[in-house]
């Protein structure tokens, strides 16, 4: 089979450097790394408000093709006017295989060409501890669309299996395990740690659990351990963030905790460098790029056990699994890593090689390939 035409349909970034979320980083370092294969002709196609009419340019040997997006939410467009120009536009492109992520998989339902879709998270599950109103209503609606989204799909890649365990008995898609990808720089870090820093990125928010972060930090504060709470992660739900400022006025920790904002990937990588720890206590999440990226930079991880998290820290090997909801729990664990540092060095070094494993974009592009080349064979059997 010669050089295949891929189409691959997601977020996509303005600025390569300044994803926002973790589709669009899986995005931009999958496009990246399929593109160097020199095996695929990759074309991303995404909706982007910011234009008026389909705007194409190449970047790293791909073409990225915005077409308009038009108003409404997210599920409006998905099943709506985006999911018709989307589909409308791949019938012109017509490339030999389609790969979707995330809310772009409603979007090419029915689309009469070979395809594959990725699911990077459960609207559904997310609705449930996002703190807005109405969220088991909200949940209910996304949960009917993603399943039948689901249901409608040939082939699907599971980034975790989490992933699969919640895919049971609702579809028939032949299911593909395959990691997300990060950067190649994020193996290349070199470490200068800082006592006592623990770095988190994440945007601030309910599912993300940020208050209990801080609360840790307060408790370590008392017992008198020195730490360094640094949160980059744009504030995405206003009333949550100013529970989040509260909390760190009340405490006492302006110079404890620094709310950075939202940080581009070079930014993310220094703050790597010199972290002691990174933390993650969300409340749900499938496979977070962070602790990809933490595992790549040989820093241990403290994070969730539960949904997707444990099946990425080996607890006790590569980092700790807390519970989210006991700021306790989280406060000695992270007080356990904070002041051993030849544990945190064999964690740190554990955690490098699975990211090698299973995490390295190289890796992870040749695995994709495969897949593409495995579907096109089979329809054409």
């Amino acid at each position: 089979m010669g050089r295949l035409k891929l189409a691959i349909v997601t977020q996509f970034p303005e600025d390569a450097d300044v994803p926002r979320g973790g589709v669009e980083a899986v995005s931009v370092n999958l496009v990246r790394s399929l593109a160097a294969l020199g095996e695929v002709e990759v074309h991303v196609v995404t909706l982007d408000p910011k234009v008026g009419a389909v705007a194409t340019s190449d970047w790293a040997g791909a073409r990225i093709h915005r077409l308009p997006r038009g108003g409404g939410g997210e599920l409006r467009n998905a099943i709506g006017g985006g999911r018709r120009q989307v589909q409308a536009f791949l019938h012109t492109l017509a490339p030999d295989i389609v790969h979707a992520h995330d809310t772009y998989g409603l979007m090419v339902q029915g689309l009469p060409l070979p395809r594959v879709f990725t699911i990077h998270g459960f609207i559904y599950g997310d609705t449930l501890v996002s703190g807005r109103k109405l969220p088991w209503l909200r949940s209910k609606v996304w949960e009917f669309v993603e399943k039948r989204g689901w249901a409608d799909q040939p082939h699907i890649i599971s980034i975790s299996p989490y992933v699969r365990e919640r895919l049971g008995g609702v579809t028939a898609a032949i299911i593909h395990d395959i990691d997300n990808p990060i950067a190649t720089d994020f193996f290349d870090i070199r470490r200068a740690e800082r006592p006592g820093v623990v770095f988190c990125a994440a945007a601030i928010c309910p599912r993300k659990n940020t208050l209990v972060l801080v609360e840790a930090a307060a408790r370590l504060k008392q017992r008198g351990i020195p730490v360094e709470l640094r949160l980059a992660g744009g504030v995405t739900d206003a009333a949550y963030g100013e529970r989040v400022r509260a909390a760190i006025a009340r405490h006492g920790l302006d110079a404890e905790v620094q709310l950075l904002g939202l940080i581009g990937t070079p930014q993310v990588r220094a703050e790597l460098a010199q972290a002691t720890v990174f933390a993650l206590v969300s409340l749900e999440e499938n496979s977070p790029m962070g602790i990809e990226e933490a595992m790549a930079a040989r820093v241990p991880v403290l994070t969730s056990n539960r949904c997707g998290m444990p099946y990425m820290v080996r607890h006790g090997e590569t980092g700790f699994l807390v519970d989210p909801f006991d700021v306790g729990d989280v406060a000695r664990r992270l007080e356990a890593l904070l002041a051993d540092r030849p544990r945190r060095a064999s964690m740190g070094e554990a955690a490098r090689q699975v990211a090698l494993a299973r995490f390295h974009p190289d890796a992870v592009a040749r695995r994709t390939l495969e897949v593409y080349r495995e579907i096109l064979a089979a329809g054409r059997a």
